[in-house]
């Protein structure tokens, strides 16, 4: 059956009020007997240039273990794993993990789900169309494999307002994994193909769907990027190996007059977080300006948490400064909470406020220039900047690269704790 097919009946469902909970269908139930092993779902993904869609694959499995369901989702080296799935009547429900995101499904038969991924973290009335077919399929179907994009490629996003960006690709016959890296993080894990003289990459993570298109001209990319529903732009790409983006530690900085920062948020588990507190005197302290909302803080937060774990106990420390897309300081205070569990965060995470770069500037009048969560300030023992990061470059940029970001933050932060307070007390006198 044909994802135009698919699409009629979910769009038929949706009428019915049964891809959206409403009311079940009139059908057999088949939620409870649905297929286990690989499964291939598709977003349906509008272009207001055309009037039509395009499909965002992805692929994933269905594994049962007595009577729960879990789905573990592919993006090239990436697996996620979903545990939340409530099988009501023939509705599935699927709840992403760390975002608030799920997908409303119905099983038309064993094999086959239609329905809609709401995406609750844009609005209450942000939602897909998918349908989803058992069995092993490619992600996208192949084509003749003529065309080489392995390498690192110049990039820019837009026409009015350019973006550059390093496109990092990985090939292997037809298949091709990799990202993007801009000035502000990186596009996470990218999973497609070449196919005649055309690239082909998606990725589906719970808050992103993204989808790239490009052809081959005169040994340039020129391409569209579709995010979700909501943006979507032109791109172009060529071949270049000596390219670089700006470095990340001169995009954000301390306002002239401050050599210091100074702030007081509200602690998740009460109180106040402040990196005056007298716990953190003499200490090594990061700052790390984020939302659980946000994929690359995500990655960020794992890594920190792994050098929190190793060099607490030398004097590390850091606070987690969260800026929510929840205006309502209770559901943002529910969602950090689900972050901190599902990562296992053991430093403390404050509530800043609204997430918006307005609002970020307004709350930490002591930076410059804040364009990116997550943005990460470096605070040596003896209370000064040191650093101050922008964005993250996480797994998803190759395991090579990504090695050499890990080794140089930990380069970096073994050397603030060698510096010891006291001689750093008497150098400054």
């Amino acid at each position: 059956m044909s994802y135009r097919t698919f699409f009629a009946i979910a769009t038929v469902l949706a009428l019915l009020g049964a891809a959206c909970g409403d009311r079940a269908p009139a059908v057999p139930d088949h939620a409870a007997t649905i297929r286990t092993g690989p499964w291939r779902m598709e977003l349906a993904i509008p272009d207001t240039a055309s009037g039509g869609t395009h499909a965002l694959p992805f692929i994933f499995d269905l594994v049962r273990t007595g009577t729960a369901l879990r789905m573990h989702i592919h993006n090239g080296e990436e697996r996620i794993t979903v545990d939340e799935i409530a099988v009501k009547g023939d509705s599935l429900h699927i709840r992403m993990p760390l975002y608030d995101s799920e997908f409303r499904c119905v099983a038309l038969n064993d094999s086959t789900l239609a329905g809609h991924w709401h995406n609750y973290l844009r609005g209450p009335d942000y939602r897909i169309s998918c349908f989803a077919q058992a069995g092993p399929a490619p992600r996208f179907a192949a084509g003749h494999a003529g065309l080489s994009v392995e390498g690192q490629w110049e990039t820019h996003f837009g026409t009015d307002e350019v973006t550059p960006a390093i496109g990092l690709f990985q090939q292997d016959g037809h298949r091709v994994t990799g990202t993007f890296a801009t000035e502000t993080g990186d596009y996470r894990f990218l999973d497609g193909i070449v196919r005649n003289d055309s690239l082909l990459l998606s990725s589906f993570n719970g808050f992103h769907a993204f989808l790239f298109k490009a052809g081959m001209k005169n040994d340039t990319l020129n391409g569209r990027f579709w995010s979700g529903t909501h943006y979507a732009e032109d791109w172009v790409a060529a071949l270049n190996p000596h390219f670089k983006l700006r470095n990340e530690d001169s995009l954000t900085f301390l306002k002239e007059g401050h050599d210091m920062v100074d702030f007081h948020f509200p602690s998740i588990d009460g109180g106040e977080l402040s990196p005056k507190d007298p716990d953190h005197k003499g200490h090594v302290l990061l700052v790390q300006v984020m939302g659980s909302w946000c994929p690359n803080c995500v990655d960020e937060s794992r890594l920190l948490s792994e050098l929190y774990d190793r060099h607490h106990a030398r004097g590390l420390d850091v606070i987690a400064l969260a800026f929510e897309r929840y205006p309502d300081p209770k559901r943002a205070l529910q969602g950090l909470i689900r972050f901190r569990e599902e990562l296992g965060v053991k430093y403390p995470i404050a509530y800043a406020g609204f997430a918006n770069k307005d609002t970020t500037s307004a709350k930490l009048p002591f930076l410059d220039h804040i364009m990116s969560y997550p943005t990460c300030i470096f605070i040596g023992r003896d209370g000064m900047v040191r650093r101050i990061r922008t964005g993250f470059y996480g797994p998803g940029t190759g395991a090579e690269r990504y090695a050499a970001y890990e080794r140089d933050l930990e380069r970096f932060v073994v050397g603030l704790l060698n510096e010891p307070p006291a001689s750093l007390a008497s150098a400054k006198e």
